[in-house]
């Protein structure tokens, strides 16, 4: 009985096919933060006054930020390159895009209230949530993700020494990867796609 054999240009091609739609479907990589320890459980208020936990955003990635509102340049310059990246990664891929969502929790609750933290958010985006709470809500929060906050100075207008920092959360509220106060809106969106399924 004969069989007829593909011919190895054939099978050339659909051996590269294969290759090629498993790379599409291939996990992302293993961040700097996993198994870390970095995150946690929290409950906080949002800027809407509803109480709010980790739960609330259970299979959502989340891009977790710790600044205040009266911060005179870090924290906004921060947010809005948030908000940018989060524009970029929408406009290249918007079905992931979807699947994040940009928190910005404060670190001075007692200035911050939901109100305060509404106006600030939505400055930057629509789809931003602002997180406040009791002050030990807020540092039992800064414990979990490791945030160092001080305040600096007295009076009305004090300011608050913190980290810096972005968090990559994944949608089991575990740590994956993180940006620094350098990084920019691209920077941010590469990240986003490097690791967001």
């Amino acid at each position: 009985m004969n069989r007829r054999r593909l011919p190895y240009a054939v099978l050339a091609a659909v051996v590269i096919g294969a290759a090629s739609l498993g790379a599409c479907s291939a996990p992302p990589p293993a961040g700097p933060l996993v198994g870390s320890g970095v995150g946690g459980p929290f409950s906080l208020i949002d800027q809407d006054g509803h109480a709010v936990t980790d739960k609330t955003y259970a299979g959502r990635w989340r891009l977790m930020y710790f600044g205040y509102t009266f911060c005179p340049d870090v924290c906004p310059v921060d947010v809005q390159k948030i908000a940018q990246g989060m524009k970029v990664f929408t406009a290249d891929d918007p079905a992931r895009a979807a699947k994040v969502v940009p928190i910005f929790v404060t670190v001075d609750p007692e200035r911050d209230t939901p109100a305060v933290l509404k106006t600030f958010v939505r400055a930057f985006s629509p789809t931003m949530v602002g997180l406040t709470g009791t002050p030990a809500q807020a540092e039992a929060a800064r414990k979990a993700f490791r945030v160092y906050a001080k305040k600096a100075g007295t009076g009305p207008d004090y300011l608050v020494d913190h980290t810096a920092i972005i968090y990559l959360m994944d949608p089991a509220n575990q740590p994956v990867s993180f940006l620094d106060h350098g990084a920019t809106p691209q920077a941010i969106a590469a990240e986003l796609k490097t690791y967001v399924r």
